[in-house]
């Protein structure tokens, strides 16, 4: 198992234990953060962002 493929199995296991496991767009927006694609502040403001308006039911 590549590295960053553990990092990702390790999250998804800790949030699943909370009935959040990630969607397949959190572990691609994850491996791009640690492959250096994005940098982590980027991929959090844009979080921000996208949910900062949306209601919560």
């Amino acid at each position: 198992m590549k590295k960053y493929d553990k990092i990702i199995n390790n999250i998804n296991a800790t949030m699943s234990m909370e009935n959040m496991p990630l969607l397949q767009e959190d572990k691609d927006r994850i491996r791009q953060c640690l492959e250096g694609k994005v940098s982590y502040e980027d991929e959090i403001n844009k979080l921000i962002k996208k949910y900062k308006n949306k209601q919560v039911n």
